[in-house]
């Protein structure tokens, strides 16, 4: 630039070039380089250059301004000299500088070429007398604050250092200090704009304080960072030894790449975020163990049982209402009610897909198909099946499972059967869940009352997994024999579905077409070997007695072994079994006539029982013995109740015994002895009043009872007849055992709806509500005879077990 610029200086104002800094503050009395790349910054320069070398210097507020204008200037700034001026590019000079003068802006003209800047020089006012001791107070704590500031920023020169420890002079510590610590330049720009010297001071303090308390939070975060690196980097090292002298060993299991294995498992689940955080603990904690340790052992099994869930695994169900009636029919022949309560149930969830809660509890006899039901359920929907048995479970941990602290801890077996089923809505069959025991261990159906309500079930825990899993998707189908022996809390939750006893007819059937066919199958006698209706019909009367149809097939298959046996001696090629043939392969029949009475007798009646096995018959006998005190004689395993009904029976006839010729004498010169036949096998129960009453009557009047009569009901002290339960099992029994007429509670006329009809259309119910009318149907007056006569009644089965000592105890109901 060959132009020289000329300053003017009129009324203490200075014309000087300016150049805009940008995050930089320069202060009087110190010595700042800087480099300069801006076209108007290279000419103010230049121009300072060619005229005293003066320029005035002033921050930028907003460092991103490229072409600042007044606005964007700070108002003081600082005249400084130029010393030295190095040109590196054409672009790019660097500039070293000394500041001379504080000065305010008064006035910018931005010219072509570079800053024009009217400043006015503004020294900083002094300190007066009074204010001394107060600037001597700042000036020293000034020091002990930059003493503290030093531990925190040893990277401060030396010089620097020495300078500010050595001076004393307040205004040279004011300038000189910002200038030199790592202050930002905002802070820096409010000490220079400060215009005395005593408040210049107290800024300074203050800022200075602050950095220190900045830089010591730094430095704790630095040492709490680094502490952690150096923990980390130490355990790094020591399971890299660790790892190293296990492969030199040969007993080396990577358990961080089994660890991550594990991890990348859990994180596909996509479980809950509890879930998901509580798995991935366990292998953080697999990781940092030794794979041969014991507890890396108990891990992996948890994560493995984990893992088996079949977490959102399902099947998609199979409502057709014609697929499953074709299923149903197809595997069970009869049982209609419980075949149209299956096909309700699935018409319901058909209509409403959000249907859940349904327990379905199947009760009735043993064999007759409680467990093949629940198997043609989940065959029916398309579902999985699983069955997990409850008789004996006293432990509530069997089915809660067990908790991990303890040796050899396992899930439960609701956990268990649903890993086994692989789906998360299957079909899960509590077997016999009315012979659940408790003891000192605890309730296990306690705890199958969380299992079994679906208010609680889809978040249920097991003990073992201590992680919710959702069980609201499975259908839980529970058997029993006696529903009176499940806990109340337990039935409430359950939809009941009674299955019957089996009928002669039905266990034809079920034999020609289910049984028998099976047992050819397994015995290899497919075409071989053929068995006639009467040969079926032979075994059903002959040799079983039972409500279901299991000791049937194991007679079926004892006399097909004996074919088999024949066969494979060469004897014969082909086998036709016929009655006779059954007799000559089995033997004697092995059912014997059931102990009722079968032809009108004085002082014996033919009442009805219900057991868990089904009904059976139970006749009573009254025998009057002459020349006695009145003494009663009460014997056959009678319960309380029972004998309190032979009580009932006795007073009843003494108030109504002279209708049938009895007399006060004739009570009061007796011993009356009762008796009710199989006095090995308890009974109970309200519903043999009329039976006793009948049998007393006819023993003390001497008429006889009709043979081919049975009954059964309560009775009040004044001869009204109440209800009673378990018609359908006393009728199935009457009906088995040849009896033509049957007298039933009034009240009980509506339970005729669940007979069987094969049953109504041999059996003649009368419903009674009065001892009258039971004596009336019951007693051959004078005069009158048994429709029958004295014929004996043909010998029919029984559903109860030959062996009396295994007999199920008679609740007389």
């Amino acid at each position: 630039m060959s132009e020289k610029v000329k300053v003017k200086i009129a009324r203490n104002v200075i014309h000087l070039p300016a150049i805009a800094l940008r995050g930089l503050v320069v202060f009087p009395n110190n010595v700042v380089h800087f480099e300069v790349g801006r076209s108007k910054s290279i000419a103010a320069i230049e121009a300072a250059m060619h005229s005293n070398s003066s320029v005035f210097l002033v921050a930028q507020r907003e460092m991103d301004v490229e072409d600042p204008g007044l606005r964007d200037l700070y108002a003081y700034g600082v005249i400084a000299e130029i010393k030295q001026v190095l040109r590196v590019s054409d672009e790019l000079v660097k500039v070293l500088v000394e500041g001379k003068t504080r000065a305010r802006l008064v006035e910018l003209v931005d010219g072509e070429k570079y800053l024009q800047a009217t400043v006015r020089p503004v020294p900083v006012r002094g300190i007066g007398a009074d204010k001394r001791t107060q600037t001597e107070a700042l000036v020293r704590s000034l020091k002990e604050c930059f003493e503290h500031y030093l531990s925190y920023s040893p990277q401060i020169s030396k010089d620097v250092v020495y300078n500010i420890v050595t001076s004393t002079s307040p205004l040279y510590l004011s300038e000189y200090m910002p200038a030199n610590l790592l202050l930002k330049y905002e802070d820096k720009q409010a000490i220079l704009n400060e215009s005395t010297l005593l408040g210049r001071l107290e800024k300074l303090l203050t800022l200075l304080r602050q950095e220190c308390q900045v830089l010591e939070i730094e430095r704790d975060l630095d040492d709490k960072v680094n502490a952690q690196m150096d923990k980390g980097q130490r355990e790094y090292y020591l399971r890299e030894q660790m790892h190293i002298i296990s492969e030199e060993l040969g007993d080396a299991e990577d358990t961080r790449a089994e660890a991550e294995e594990y991890r990348k498992k859990i994180e596909a689940l996509k479980l809950d975020s509890e879930s998901s955080e509580k798995l991935l603990k366990e292998c953080d904690r697999l990781s940092r163990m030794q794979g041969n340790s014991a507890e890396s052992g108990v891990i992996r099994s948890y994560l493995d049982a984990c893992l088996a869930l079949p977490w959102h695994i399902t099947t998609e169900d199979n409502l057709d209402q014609a697929h499953a009636r074709k299923v149903l029919d197809r595997q069970h022949y009869g049982l209609q009610k419980v075949k149209e309560r299956i096909l309700e149930l699935l018409a319901v969830r058909k209509l409403n897909t959000d249907v859940k809660g349904q327990i379905l509890c199947l009760v009735g006899p043993p064999g007759v198909g409680k467990t093949s039901i629940a198997h043609s359920v989940a065959e029916c929907m398309g579902r999985k099946f699983a069955r997990m048995s409850l008789g004996g479970v006293h432990d509530e941990a069997e089915i809660r499972g067990h908790r991990r602290t303890y040796i050899g801890a396992m899930p439960g077996r609701i956990i268990s059967a649903i890993t086994t089923a692989k789906s998360s809505n299957p079909v899960i069959l509590l077997d016999e869940i009315d012979k659940l025991a408790g003891d000192y261990k605890g309730d296990p159906s306690s705890a199958l009352l969380e299992v079994l309500d679906p208010e609680q079930n889809c978040t249920f825990k097991d003990n073992y997994l201590d992680i919710p899993f959702d069980l609201s998707e499975v259908l839980f189908i529970t058997t029993a024999n006696d529903a009176s022996t499940i806990p109340g809390p337990l039935y409430d939750r359950m939809d009941v579905i009674e299955l019957p006893s089996y009928t002669r007819t039905e266990k034809f059937n079920i034999a020609k077409r289910h049984l028998l066919p099976k047992q050819l199958k397994n015995n290899g006698l497919e075409g071989r070997v053929t068995l006639t209706s009467s040969a079926l019909y032979e075994i059903i009367d002959g040799y079983t007695r039972e409500a279901g149809v299991r000791n049937l097939e194991r007679t079926i298959t004892s006399v097909l072994r004996k074919c088999a046996q024949r066969i494979a001696a060469g004897e014969k090629d082909k086998i036709s079994v016929s009655a006779s043939t059954v007799k000559a392969l089995l033997g004697p029949e092995k059912v014997k006539p059931t102990f009722i009475s079968r032809k009108d007798s004085v002082g014996i009646a033919n009442g009805l029982a219900w057991t868990s096995v089904g009904g059976e018959m139970l006749p009573v006998e009254v025998a009057v013995i002459p020349g006695g005190s009145g003494k009663i004689e009460i014997t056959g395993s009678l319960g309380d109740v029972m004998k309190e009904s032979a009580k009932l029976a006795i007073s009843y006839a003494r108030v109504h015994g002279e209708e049938y010729g009895i007399t006060e004498d004739s009570l009061k010169n007796v011993d009356i002895h009762i008796h009710a036949p199989e006095g090995a096998v308890p009974k109970d129960g309200p519903s043999a009043g009329v039976t006793l009453t009948t049998a007393l009557i006819s023993a003390l009047s001497g008429i006889p009872v009709r043979h081919d009569l049975a009954m059964t009901g309560e009775i009040t002290l004044h001869g009204n007849v109440l209800a009673i339960g378990g018609l359908k099992e006393k009728s199935m029994a009457a009906f088995r055992e040849g009896i033509s007429t049957v007298l039933i509670p009034k009240d009980n006329e509506s339970d005729l709806f669940e007979v069987d009809a094969e049953v109504k259309q041999k059996v003649h119910f009368i419903p009674v509500d009065h001892l009258s009318q039971v004596l009336k149907q019951a007693l051959l007056m004078p005069g009158h005879s048994s429709s029958r006569g004295t014929h004996t009644v043909p010998q029919a089965t029984s559903l109860i077990a030959n062996d009396k000592t295994a007999k199920e105890p008679a609740t007389v109901m």
